[in-house]
């Protein structure tokens, strides 16, 4: 996002999610991991977390709104994105399932995970 003058500038959600991210990692001991970013919209996966949803998902942000996506189906369980947001997202999980469920795998074990993609 940028604003009038050119610059620019981070959406409240991302900010929030960046305090998010540090404050969730401080109190239950697991580290939170920007995953990817494309058009605007910051992934995240957060290491060892398995026990609030019980099923593999991702954690995405987009200016003010935040939403959490069920991995592979990309059924928003929880939050909203704005529209168009969750058809990227659906594209991209759609391209990238096969790692994205790698990727979770490694993470729930605490092990570093492999880059993957954004979308194009």
């Amino acid at each position: 996002m940028r604003n009038s003058s050119g610059v620019k500038t981070v959406g409240w959600s991302a900010l929030l999610a960046e305090l998010q991210c540090a404050l969730y990692s401080a109190s239950v001991n697991r580290i939170c991991l920007r995953f990817q970013s494309f058009y605007g919209i910051i992934v995240r996966m957060y290491f060892f977390d398995n026990q609030q949803h019980n099923m593999p998902h991702i954690h995405v942000h987009y200016q003010d709104d935040s939403a959490i996506i069920e991995l592979p189906s990309g059924t928003i369980i929880e939050g909203t994105l704005p529209r168009p947001k969750p058809k990227l997202v659906t594209a991209w999980i759609e391209i990238h399932k096969d790692e994205l469920m790698a990727d979770w795998q490694l993470a729930l074990n605490g092990e570093p995970v492999f880059k993957i993609d954004p979308l194009k």
